[in-house]
């Protein structure tokens, strides 16, 4: 089994949790832009206690400049994404979202030369096709229903880029020596600065919404988990590996929606959640 596949496992489980929570908070009004910005106020300190837990909090150059770059990305991403979900349904835009998978291992493959195995070329199929079945037929409705659809995707597609290219930059920031927790610490402290300044101009004042602070602690705990394992495992496996299944949350997030939040389950879904659990299957031995 590949090393450090323990990590993205736990990544895995927890992004899918932290995805059921920006749908919660998007379902009970929180605006993304505080909800991203009660986040931060909560994410980087839990991830440097992390960091201070376990005596890897090291700062250095290269931890403070790709982690610094990873956050403009970051926040760019999941601004988007929580912004998505007003509108769209979470068992859609999740798998749409953690498709960010597939830019990661592109990048990695083609320029770093992480090797292409079968295994992983089975894997990363496996996951597409789980999305696509995932995702369903779409919905009937009338042009205003279809309009904030559109919307909605066109939201995720950006997010799913721009986490794509970010998960690739802690490949990098690894590459150059700089260790997981501070290299997400800085990325906390950049996201932090930028969408508290992005709140007070919009709002003119610093006042994040009661569902704000409802929601976004809790998602902040567990995707600062999430981010530290997914890095983590990168730091010990290829980035080809360990961000797919990372990023197979939506996995997750699918069935806790059939759960919680009555979305339908159909046979198709079900085939969708088999060809996932096959993925994983394959990319663990990649």
């Amino acid at each position: 089994m590949t090393p450090g596949i323990e990590y993205a496992l736990g990544a895995m489980l927890l992004f899918g949790l932290g995805d059921l929570v920006y749908k919660r908070g998007a379902a009970a009004g929180a605006q993304p832009h505080h909800f991203l910005m009660v986040q931060s106020w909560v994410f980087t300190p839990t991830v440097a206690l992390y960091g201070l837990a376990t005596g890897s909090l090291e700062f250095s150059a290269a931890s403070v400049l790709w982690g610094a770059l990873a956050g403009v990305f970051a926040l760019v991403g999941f601004y988007n994404f929580a912004h998505s979900l007003r509108t769209g349904s979470i068992s859609i835009n999740a798998p749409v979202f953690r498709l960010s998978f597939v830019l990661t291992a592109a990048l990695a493959v083609l320029l770093l030369g992480e090797p292409l195995t079968r295994y992983k070329v089975a894997g990363i199929a496996l996951a597409l096709a789980a999305v696509w079945l995932l995702l369903g037929a779409p919905a009937p409705g009338d042009a205003a229903g279809r309009r904030e659809s559109r919307s909605s995707l066109a939201r995720v597609l950006i997010a799913t880029a721009t986490v794509g290219v970010g998960n690739f930059i802690y490949k990098l920031g690894l590459q150059a020596g700089a260790d997981p927790a501070s290299m997400i610490t800085a990325q906390g402290v950049v996201v932090i600065t930028l969408a508290t300044a992005f709140v007070g101009a919009v709002d003119r004042r610093i006042g994040p919404s009661r569902a704000a602070l409802r929601y976004a602690p809790r998602a902040a705990v567990v995707l600062a988990f999430a981010f530290a394992f997914m890095v983590e495992g990168m730091k010990r496996a290829q980035a080809s590996v360990v961000v797919p299944i990372a990023q197979m949350g939506f996995v997750v997030t699918a069935v806790l929606g059939f759960l919680f939040l009555r979305e339908s389950f159909t046979a198709r879904k079900g085939v969708g959640l088999a060809a996932a659990l096959a993925a994983l299957a394959s990319l663990a031995y990649a």
